[in-house]
């Protein structure tokens, strides 16, 4: 879709209740399922965490939606797909500030150059103890992406169509840090297997835009 449509639409959204947990779920494991329901999260002291799901045209004006690939290194989310974002720092003022600096620090964008459209729901993620606060963001002029390469390994750029498209809806058998074998439900893009976390807000957004688009 041309990005300028894309805007004219998304719009729409802002007055639009969440879908939340009910959109999460969907694309939630099992195991996170089984954690959920014996835990309570708020015995756990989370760390606070916020990332931005970010629109923005490409050469041809056609909307896409950026991700990244995080490296390789010793820690749970080990090169694994995510949206730009990170940990709250003592000098962020908000969530939303954290959001914006993360994206700044991890792929170059200005902070300035973002419109922060929607607040999405917050989700807890059990293996690092991050409360991660979702925004969506246009990024209407973008310029080159910078990508920090200490955690960055690669930009994941998304076509609109390719985010919509309900054949790109997978399920995965997958060994991690914290679990051997397990099925998960997942989004195929660009050649990735995009689960847990990022999967569940990633639908979360699906869902809002079907709403209007």
């Amino acid at each position: 879709m041309n990005f300028t449509d894309f805007c004219k639409q998304l719009i729409k959204i802002k007055n639009l209740p969440l879908p939340g947990d009910e959109s999460h779920y969907k694309m939630e494991p099992l195991i996170r399922r089984e954690w959920r329901e014996s835990h309570k999260i708020n015995n756990k002291s989370p760390r606070q965490a916020a990332v931005m799901a970010l629109f923005y045209p490409n050469a041809d004006e056609k909307t896409q939606l950026l991700l990244i690939l995080r490296k390789t290194y010793n820690g749970v989310h080990s090169n694994q797909i995510g949206f730009p974002g990170g940990k709250v720092e003592k000098d962020d003022k908000s969530l939303v500030n954290t959001a914006l600096r993360e994206t700044y620090e991890e792929v170059g964008v200005l902070q300035d150059d973002v419109d922060v459209l929607k607040t999405l729901t917050e989700i807890y993620i059990p293996p690092s103890n991050f409360l991660v606060q979702p925004y969506i963001g246009l990024y209407a002029n973008p310029k080159p992406f910078v990508i920090q390469e200490e955690e960055v390994e690669a930009l994941v750029e998304v076509k609109l169509a390719d985010f919509l498209n309900e054949h790109n809806k997978i399920e995965q058998q997958l060994s991690t840090s914290y679990a051997k074998e397990i099925l998960v439900p997942a989004f195929k893009l660009n050649g990735y297997v995009v689960w847990g976390a990022t999967a569940m807000m990633l639908n979360e957004i699906k869902d809002l835009l079907k709403k209007v688009l």
